[in-house]
């Protein structure tokens, strides 16, 4: 059930009238506005201005968030939309009206509560207790400092503050879940009869005055948009993968230099005591230290079976004292240089000396030890071939760009001699407009298909505003590099520009002809059928000879009912059944009986508290979306004229 909420958002937004706002992505770019003074604006907010340099960066971050979670999916391509470019302008501008509101509002957030955010981030934590080793090693992971992330989620508690209580207070009445939960699993026993426009195509005729008088009509919509004849080349990963050959021997030795990361590498199981040594602490409290760590060494290494009691007594790491010192099983690169270093010298029961580190002093005992169990080379071997393919390719990759960068301006009127210096296929491909590649119809006859390749680089929006550039579409030189993924580089030239026309008769003949067989038998097809309704509608014994078998459909399960189907089966009321509706449709018109409606099953225990949660957590959002509107009224939310360039892909975005 709650499945299908979370996957039909409109019927959420039709019950409660909202919209959800997505996440807000928050860069920190107040700091920007000084130096970045000279990059057009975007928009303003409270008089003070976005800059294409902090959507450059803000950009750059998400494409990063993305590439992280689709690894070897993603395609940059895919977000050089105008929908993304609009979306993440919006996100930077919610932002900033946020952060605006909360300085002005002199939001804070007291040492406390910061206290108690970070020591509930599950990552920071072992055993489910904050632990303070923990924490500083992950940030020392991150490469930042227990200070700037502090300062960091400091002020993140603070913007959440403007926001966050509207949403919270938002709650709905108990009967609404109930209510929906019914509509959603109510039951309704229906059947259909389709009547489908292709099951009427062969009776349409249509005539040549018929064809003349359409295209006679039709002009504005079968006109041919200006387009351009191109050639193109691609450097990408596959050119630079082209024919590597990887010999036995680079794989064997491959293999033994790399032995540790094929199969389980080495493992111990560790215990530890730490003692603090505060920041700034003087020698007097360092001694000290030292003094109860040494001493709890000496115990620990008379009898190790007393180390998990010592450990619970004295350690003062709060992620794992209460479990006797137990950090579980611990690999290579997982805890500072120092600590790993004991750590993995020890035999197995052997109590450490004191091992010093930024953390403070430890006391070691290894519990346990796994041995390294390497995989053998033959079960490896692929993975080691492309590792190594994928190596070469990226050196080659690095070399083949450059060269290419500047054989592009030492060619400036050809891209063959490029294509034949690196061993690129030049492509050929006509009808290139403003808006993408023609469809077939609007092409020559006889002109070959456009394979994937072309429809994946001249549909990127980059490629297209560089096509139709002065430099390229005018004094007909090669386009520069044009970047539109990491591994992906693209070069052009224009060879033909083809003028904005209306196509002869002759070449759009059969295509019109298609289109007014479709007309008339979708309309032969919805005549038969509402003929057929009537009949039902109005006879004591409707002949239902030719439905289909009954079948049980709901909101949430519709089987194999249109959107179009379903919402019309879900109007008709209760009574008086059976009872015949009738829907135009895209394939025709149907005719749907209904014969029976029921309840469904009463809801699972603990359902109508979770979907009365999602709900208000629903409504809440809507609440923030609707304050958020204000907001932007408030401190005058101003979409400056580059937005509209930025959106259409027409200011020089950062190459990212």
């Amino acid at each position: 059930m709650f499945d299908f909420i979370r996957n039909h958002s409109r019927w959420m937004q039709l019950i409660l009238l909202l919209l959800i706002l997505p996440s807000f992505v928050f860069f920190g770019v107040q700091s920007y506005t000084s130096f970045m003074a000279s990059e057009p604006e975007l928009a303003s907010v409270d008089g003070q201005a976005i800059t294409l340099g902090e959507f450059n960066q803000a950009r750059r971050y998400e494409l990063e968030r993305y590439r992280s979670m689709l690894g070897g999916q993603f395609d940059a391509a895919a977000f050089d939309t105008p929908q993304f470019r609009e979306q993440l302008l919006n996100q930077l501008i919610d932002q900033r009206v946020i952060s605006t509101a909360a300085t002005k509002g002199q939001y804070s957030v007291s040492d406390e509560t910061l206290r108690r955010t970070i020591a509930s981030i599950q990552s920071l934590q072992v055993n489910g207790q904050f632990s303070t080793e923990r924490y500083r090693q992950v940030l020392a992971g991150q490469g930042t400092t227990p200070a700037a992330f502090e300062a960091g989620m400091r002020r993140d508690l603070a913007l959440a503050q403007v926001l966050q209580p509207i949403g919270l207070t938002a709650s709905v009445p108990a009967e609404i879940p109930q209510k929906l939960i019914a509509l959603l699993t109510e039951q309704r026993t229906i059947s259909r009869l389709e009547f489908k426009s292709s099951a009427y195509e062969n009776s349409i005729k249509v005539d040549d005055n018929q064809i003349k008088s359409w295209y006679d009509a039709n002009q504005a919509k079968l006109q041919i948009p200006e387009n351009l004849d191109v050639q193109y080349i691609v450097l990408n990963e596959a050119a630079a993968t082209r024919d590597i050959k990887i010999s036995e021997d680079d794989i064997g030795t491959y293999y033994k230099q790399n032995l540790s990361r094929y199969g389980q590498p080495e493992r111990r199981k560790v215990r530890h005591i730490l003692i603090e040594v505060p920041a700034g602490a003087d020698e007097a409290a360092k001694t000290e230290a030292r003094k109860k760590a040494e001493d709890l060494a000496k115990r620990a290494s008379a009898d190790p079976k007393t180390f998990p009691a010592l450990a619970k007594e004295f350690s003062q790491d709060p992620g794992s004292a209460s479990e006797g010192g137990d950090l579980g099983w611990i690999g290579k690169n997982m805890l500072v240089p120092q600590v790993e270093d004991a750590v993995f010298t020890l035999s197995k029961g052997v109590v450490s000396g004191v091992v010093e580190s930024p953390f403070g002093l430890h006391v070691i005992l290894i519990d346990d030890i796994q041995a390294a169990t390497p995989k053998q080379l033959s079960e490896v071997r692929e993975d080691i071939v492309s590792e190594i393919t994928k190596q070469i390719a990226a050196d080659r990759f690095a070399t083949m760009a450059n060269k290419l960068t500047k054989l592009i301006y030492d060619q400036r009127d050809s891209l063959k001699p490029i294509s034949d210096e690196l061993g690129l296929p030049l492509h050929q491909v006509d009808g290139l407009s403003r808006d993408g590649l023609l469809h077939t119809e609007q092409r020559q006859p006889g002109s070959p298909a456009y394979t994937d390749l072309d429809r994946t680089v001249l549909g990127n929006p980059k490629v297209r505003l560089t096509a139709f550039s002065t430099e390229v579409l005018k004094d007909k030189f090669n386009s520069g590099a044009i970047e539109l993924s990491p591994d992906t580089i693209v070069a052009l030239r224009v060879t033909k520009v083809n003028p904005a026309s209306t196509p002869p008769l002759a070449q759009v003949k059969d295509f019109i002809r298609k289109i007014l067989v479709n007309e008339g038998a979708t309309k032969a097809a919805r005549e038969a059928g509402a003929k057929k309704l009537d009949e039902l509608k109005s006879s004591a014994k409707p002949d239902t000879k030719g439905f289909e078998p009954e079948q049980v459909v709901t909101r949430q399960n519709p089987q194999k009912l249109t959107q179009v189907q379903l919402e019309a089966v879900m109007k008709l009321k209760n009574e008086n059944l059976p009872v015949f509706v009738g829907v135009d449709d895209e394939s025709g018109f149907a005719i749907l009986e209904m014969t029976k409606v029921e309840p469904g099953p009463a809801p699972e225990k603990g359902q109508i508290d979770q979907l009365k949660s999602q709900l208000s957590q629903a409504w809440g959002a809507a609440e923030e979306q609707a304050a958020l509107k204000i907001l932007r009224a408030q401190y005058k939310v101003k979409l400056l004229p580059d937005a509209s360039r930025l959106i259409k892909g027409e200011l020089d975005e950062a190459k990212l």
